[in-house]
């Protein structure tokens, strides 16, 4: 399970929560633009956008959990089991593999309007990395700093919904949770207001009752609301420093500490990264389960017209 969202400041910021068992040896990866991303159906981009992000490189391919291009567009994989729905090869389509979705959009497409363009002609197909990687069960966020979409292959077919709150975290389907806002139009920010009974006197006995009924659970439904509702009640600075703090503290708040979330194979479920990129500066933060420490990693401090990937990793001790 998992949170991505987006922040404006005075840049565009985007990231997530990745909520997992355990760690798959990820790596800060620049992808250059000269490094060929082979692809299963389609022919390889021997040039492309060059991209950062979190990844586990294998055999030389970078599995990104999520990215952001040179130009600004950000995309990040999300866990959806029971719902994701991947489709045979179509001729009549652009056949690409879960995997390789995310390198092929940022790699292809310097905005949403033309990540659009492209998602009309894509089928999500069923080709696992290897026998030993079958494909995850995924729906994707898509965001520039104008506009965020979501993309979920199910059984009807590739779905494309506006995501105007720029939150995504979990199951059921994008829509469910857009309808379930209603369920929490009236929480806010300050004091409560006596509707329940108007000729009885109550008081407010704490401050930060205006948010009673704000989910703390860590179910996707839940953490969708709470989500939503710190980034848009959030203040920053105008410096950097505070945007991304800011950035931080709003993905702490639906954060999973180890011990929670019990999986149904006996493991617990926790936040093992959590990521932050300025997506119109290129440079991409990043802190770990077993540290408070943001690090980060300069996108153009590094040769991007290079053909090699660029791995900086992730240190859990």
């Amino acid at each position: 399970m998992c949170t991505a969202i987006t922040f404006k400041s005075n840049d565009f910021y985007f990231g997530r929560n990745l909520d997992v068992e355990h760690s798959y040896n990820e790596s800060v990866v620049v992808t250059p633009r000269n490094f060929q991303i082979k692809m299963r159906c389609v022919e390889p981009l021997k040039t492309h956008y060059a991209m950062i992000g979190v990844a586990t490189v294998i055999d030389d391919y970078p599995l990104y959990f999520d990215a952001t291009n040179e130009k600004g567009l950000s995309m990040a994989g999300l866990n959806f089991p029971g719902n994701a729905d991947y489709k045979p090869v179509n001729e009549n389509s652009i056949n690409i593999t879960p995997f390789e979705f995310i390198p092929y959009i940022l790699g292809k497409c310097k905005d949403l309007n033309e990540a659009r363009e492209e998602l009309r002609e894509i089928n999500l197909v069923n080709i696992s990395f290897s026998e030993n990687l079958p494909l995850s069960p995924l729906h994707w966020i898509i965001a520039d700093k104008e506009n965020a979409i979501t993309v979920e292959s199910v059984k009807d077919g590739l779905k494309i919904y506006e995501n105007t709150v720029g939150v995504l975290t979990n199951n059921p389907t994008f829509d469910f949770h857009i309808t379930n806002l209603n369920n929490y139009m009236s929480l806010h920010e300050g004091r409560s207001e006596n509707n329940l009974v108007k000729d009885i006197e109550l008081s407010n006995y704490s401050l930060g009752m205006g948010a009673l009924g704000l989910p703390g659970d860590f179910s996707s439904a839940s953490r969708f609301i709470k989500a939503t509702f710190v980034k848009y009640n959030s203040i920053s600075g105008e410096t950097e420093k505070e945007s991304v703090n800011q950035f931080f503290h709003i993905l702490d708040s639906v954060a999973m500490p180890k011990g929670c979330v019990l999986t149904d194979n006996g493991e617990y479920e926790y936040t093992i990264y959590s990521s932050c990129c300025n997506a119109d500066k290129g440079v991409y933060y990043y802190k770990n389960y077993n540290s408070f420490e943001i690090k980060s990693v300069n996108f153009n401090s590094h040769n991007l017209q290079d053909k090699k990937l660029l791995e900086f990793k992730i240190k859990y001790c």
